[in-house]
């Protein structure tokens, strides 16, 4: 089955893909379908952010649309910054929103730097046919960046249980279980039982 992925993002189609061809899914960008549509992120939930990209896309192509939206959110900061994770403090780069977030951290103890990333996946079929897959992935913020790889908040976000950050993790450890994986596992699990049969 043809599906497009709303998103720019080759990294993301590559991990979706992996996992996502087991179920018979043909994922391709947007851009191979001559799509190039920007959607306003105006929900102020993952849910509410991922719904309005698939929407959009599947009203300009007609096909099955799979999008994501993922964030980061510390409990300290009553759950910041969260849908603005991409452009939090309104900075340019990944390491100036790392050190932001770092900045409006230093005051709190390390017994309190608790938090979580999160990814929600939505798929809308132009039939009406809808799935709605949440994963999360509990961890710390450290006070300083650690590992090299990665992307985003990963060189301050620790797993106690690993001892690592996301940046320290090979790329096959990360996607076992990082919130964009938890996430896939329970769309496929809800794919499965609702509706599988019906794309035969």
């Amino acid at each position: 089955m043809k599906v497009i992925l709303a998103s720019k993002n080759q990294h993301k189609l590559v991990e979706l893909s992996a996992i996502l061809s087991r179920l018979g899914f043909e994922i391709a960008l947007e851009s191979e379908y001559g799509l190039d549509i920007d959607v306003d992120e105006t929900g102020t939930t993952f849910e509410e952010n991922s719904f309005l990209k698939a929407e959009a896309v599947m009203k300009a192509s007609g096909l099955p649309v799979l999008a994501d939206d993922s964030g980061l959110m510390v409990d300290a900061l009553g759950g910041a910054p969260g849908v603005y994770s991409a452009r939090y403090g309104h900075k340019n780069s990944d390491a100036e929103r790392t050190q932001y977030l770092l900045a409006n951290m230093k005051d709190v103890p390390a017994d309190a730097r608790t938090a979580k990333f999160v990814c929600v996946i939505t798929c809308l079929w132009p039939d009406g046919r809808k799935i709605v897959a949440r994963g999360e992935c509990p961890g710390e913020i450290l006070f300083a960046p650690k590992g090299q790889g990665g992307f985003g908040y990963d060189p301050v976000f620790y797993l106690p249980e690993l001892k690592k950050t996301y940046a320290e993790l090979a790329a096959e450890e990360k996607n076992a279980i990082s919130h964009r994986a938890r996430a896939l596992q329970a769309f496929c699990r809800i794919y499965r039982e609702e509706f599988e049969h019906d794309d035969k």
